[in-house]
């Protein structure tokens, strides 16, 4: 069905969709008429650059095509050329000039991407006139996020979040924060004490489709890293909605208190995993927040749990795609702290004996998923305190997780994770030893290093590249206010004691 060609005719416009834009509502359809031809493209290049998680390209695929199937069986013209095709020419540039020629298009109908080289590749087509139109799947439009940060000598993720609670009146009562907090941060952070009944993952078998897509990514991107299996990921909007379902029933209640915890074993504890869904366009952030609102105030959620999981959302998700877009193209050069070390080999092969990593890599390479604290205070601090290159890191992100688009990925991991932005997004560097994981998981127990021994060899690595990290980033870091308490700690550290610290981290980091 997808490899049927439309009636051969000229169309005046060409609309293209791509495969984070799969959403009926997205704004470039809304300019759909009879004399629109829809265009959606596989295209070997954006698997390959960078060599993306195979499972990755199995869902983004997958999903393209029953997005596809979906629009024919409702009569649009619509032309879907797949990564087998043998007229592809292998990238959407060139297939849009190729499609556009056989059918005499002269304008190109576009909702803005999300990547900042696509926007500009899109901008130097030749032949075709070229309309971006605002993505209206967002709350803040570009535009509006420069605009409430003009005059602002500062950019805050908390002034914006309560900006946009107000302005959608999103928990709010009488012009107030519901429960009179904004923000629920501090009673989201418990660790695990005891057994908990924990849900079972929800996932779909695959159909026909997918499976036809799983032997061609097989095929062409075998040796691509991560594993297909198992498939568990949603393709079609109807799943998507009953994972999101599912997790407001079994989930969304213990959801705040644990969503920092981690536990061995337990991949997704107690998150909804449907970013993957955000972020492609099968479930879309405006419909989330408002379900997830009404269902929490109606069936007695506690408001931790509600406000975590909005402002994740509504504050967070809208905040580092602003900063993207405010930032690009020079963001991406950004290196603050002056990294230098290669990512490690284990970051791909995943045999370390440091467990948390082990642990959160495992996940990684098997779900092409890993909970936002396995992402920031395992796989992102170790990357920190040990000078990881940010290049190399936030091309590691963008390869590995399947809800990584470069728009979200880039600010949080060069902002957020590395501090390679001197704070502009984040207000202090996210560094911990030890002692944090020791606290949020129960990883160290089946560690080789001792949590509590902070040198030697069999003294956990983040102890001392942590204090490491403070040393030798001291005359940058020492005047953030976030920071001055623990430079207070670490300046009554004996010169022998930061002397050990040292040939500690610099013996560990050769050996990487």
């Amino acid at each position: 069905m997808l490899a049927e060609k439309p009636e051969a005719k000229k169309y005046n416009k060409l609309i293209l969709i791509m495969g984070d834009q799969l959403s009926e509502n997205i704004s470039s359809l809304q300019y759909y008429d009879n004399n629109s031809l829809i265009l959606m493209c596989e295209v070997v290049n954006e698997c390959t650059t960078p060599k993306h998680h195979q499972k990755k390209i199995v869902f983004i695929l997958s999903a393209m095509r029953h997005f596809a199937q979906s629009l024919k069986s409702k009569k649009y013209n619509l032309l879907y050329v797949t990564l087998d095709d043998p007229e592809n020419s292998g990238s959407f540039i060139t297939e849009i000039q190729r499609i556009s020629s056989e059918f005499n298009c002269r304008n190109l109908y576009v909702t803005e991407p999300g990547e900042y080289r696509v926007l500009a590749e899109l901008q130097e087509l030749e032949n075709l006139k070229l309309k971006i139109l605002e993505d209206k799947r967002f709350f803040c439009t570009i535009s509006e996020f420069r605009e409430f940060h003009k005059d602002k000598k500062h950019y805050v993720m908390e002034n914006f979040y309560r900006y946009m609670r107000k302005k959608y009146n999103i928990l709010m009562e009488d012009k107030k924060p519901l429960g009179g907090k904004w923000n629920y941060d501090q009673e989201n952070r418990k660790s695990v004490k005891g057994n908990l009944n924990i849900p079972v993952q929800d996932s779909y078998v695959a159909d026909k489709i997918t499976l036809e897509v799983k032997k061609l990514v097989e095929k062409y991107f075998g040796d691509h890293f991560g594993h297909i299996e198992p498939f568990f990921l949603a393709t079609k909007r109807a799943e998507a909605i009953k994972i999101f379902k599912s997790f407001l029933l079994n989930r969304f209640p213990l959801f705040g208190t644990y969503q920092d915890a981690m536990l061995e074993g337990e991949d997704f504890m107690f998150h909804s995993h449907i970013s993957f869904y955000l972020n492609n366009g099968l479930l879309e952030p405006k419909e989330v927040v408002a379900e997830a609102e009404a269902y929490g105030l109606q069936n007695n959620i506690p408001l931790n749990s509600i406000e975590g999981f909005i402002r994740q959302i509504l504050g967070w998700r809208e905040y580092v795609r602003g900063i993207y877009w405010l930032k690009m193209p020079f963001y991406k050069e950004e290196n603050y702290l002056e990294a230098q070390n290669k990512l490690p080999d284990f970051f791909w092969h995943g045999q370390t004996e440091l467990n948390c990593l082990k642990e959160a890599i495992r996940n990684t390479k098997n779900n092409s998923y890993a909970h936002h604290i396995q992402r920031l205070m395992i796989l992102g601090n170790f990357a920190l305190i040990a000078e990881i290159k940010p290049k190399e890191l936030c091309e590691w992100y963008l390869i590995v997780y399947a809800d990584a688009y470069e728009w979200v990925e880039l600010p949080n991991v060069l902002g957020m994770v590395l501090f390679a932005d001197q704070g502009f997004l984040a207000t202090k560097p996210y560094a911990s030893s030890g002692a944090y994981i020791n606290k949020m998981s129960n990883y160290c127990k089946n560690c080789k290093y001792d949590v509590k021994l902070k040198n030697g060899d069999n003294a956990c690595p983040f102890n001392y590249l942590y204090w490491n990290f403070l040393l030798k980033n001291k005359h940058k870091l020492a005047n953030n206010q976030r920071m001055k308490m623990i430079y207070a700690v670490l300046d009554k550290f004996s010169s022998a004691k930061k002397t050990v610290i040292s040939k500690d981290s610099k013996e560990f980091l050769a050996r990487l």
